[in-house]
């Protein structure tokens, strides 16, 4: 695990999620997250939940020394994970063509913000700089409603690196599909992940209506005002819409033309989410939630993470675990899948800052001692 920061510590965390030995190779002063707050006695919770479950080994890839020690992990290794800007591990001589002459079965995934070649590959890039140059930012800016809004406001800024989190996904699951095919056919991969490419393929919907435009703008379930907050009604088809009408009362909206029928409901969008927020308005949003649940129709408060992390949902799944470091416990997000023999799962402790360099690098042929 040649990675830093988010995309490639989360990737390689769900890979230690599911039991495999991930070697986090850490400069001698460490991964630049292990600073990042939240602090709790000099301990980053934030690197915990990227980085929880590996051992950490800490080596100078600066130095000869350094790089040879890596490539003597490597050669007893399944897969490299790096996302440095391209071309700085073929500097280093750890890059896929130079490991993968001596160990041709090897699996080597690179994250990057561009990939690894055109015209853009070695411009610098970060979760922020990709939400803006996929279109990300600018799609959600034009989905935003408001008299004041114009096409010269700013967009929203970024606060959650969707970018990272989305490439650490695709990157987990290309590792995978690689593994199999070196089961299969006994040949190594080289994985070439962008930053960009996931955020492309986010978005789905938008990468068609960019080629071919509608002239009615798209349906938008919104936020709708409650007494206490805001709640999300979204009657997705026929049935829920008419569970709906039922549910707050106006069965006679069945039969108003308006929204009688999908087609209706969509040209008369805003007059259906107004008359919707009608009912919303006086009421707790809790009672809205409840109501419209029970009622068949999907809806949710708008919760803080705070609250969202309470939800008994979350604890009868157990989708949280117990994490470690040298502060105390914490709670990190186990991944969103289940095995129904509970092997999958956040590892239990955080390494220290080269926890493991001597104990691993003695198990490794070659080494001088």
């Amino acid at each position: 695990d040649f990675t830093s920061m988010i995309a490639g510590p989360y990737c390689t965390r769900l890979l230690a999620d599911c039991s495999a030995e991930v070697l986090k190779i850490e400069e001698p002063n460490g991964d630049h997250m292990r600073s990042r707050p939240p602090l709790r006695d000099g301990h980053s919770t934030y690197f915990g939940h990227l980085n929880a479950g590996k051992k950490s080994v800490a080596l100078d890839l600066k130095s000869t020394e350094g790089r040879e020690a890596a490539k003597r992990l490597v050669a007893t290794s399944d897969v490299v994970v790096e996302n440095f800007r391209p071309g700085v591990m073929k500097r280093l001589g750890l890059d896929y063509s130079t490991l993968s002459a001596t160990k041709p079965d090897l699996v080597y995934c690179s994250i990057s913000g561009f990939g690894q070649t055109g015209p853009r590959a070695e411009q610098p890039a970060y979760a922020p700089v990709i939400h803006a140059a996929s279109g990300f930012d600018h799609t959600q800016f034009t989905y935003q409603d408001g008299p004041d809004r114009n096409e010269h406001d700013r967009p929203a800024k970024t606060g959650i690196f969707v970018a990272d989190v989305l490439a650490a996904v695709y990157a987990f699951g290309a590792i995978q599909t690689a593994l199999i095919s070196r089961l299969r056919h006994g040949t190594g991969q080289f994985i070439d992940v962008a930053l960009m490419d996931s955020m492309i393929n986010l978005l789905v919907f938008e990468c068609q209506e960019a080629q071919f435009p509608s002239k009615e703008r798209r349906p938008l379930y919104v936020p709708m005002r409650a007494r206490d907050g805001f709640v999300i009604v979204a009657p997705v088809n026929q049935r829920n819409f008419e569970q709906l009408a039922d549910a707050v009362g106006h069965p006679d909206w069945k039969a108003d033309p308006r929204f009688a029928t999908v087609a209706a409901r969509t040209t008369n969008w805003d007059a259906l989410m107004e008359a919707i927020e009608g009912w919303t308005a006086p009421r707790p949003a809790r009672q809205c939630e409840d109501l419209l649940m029970a009622a068949g129709v999907p809806c949710s408060r708008y919760l803080s993470v705070a609250e969202a992390l309470a939800d008994p949902q979350l604890a009868a799944r157990g989708s949280l675990a117990t994490v470690n470091d040298g502060a105390g416990a914490f709670l990190v997000p186990n991944p969103p899948f289940r095995f129904s023999d509970g092997s999958v799962g956040v590892g239990r402790d955080v390494p220290a800052l080269g926890a493991d360099t001597e104990t691993t690098l003695k198990k490794i042929p070659g080494r001088k001692q």
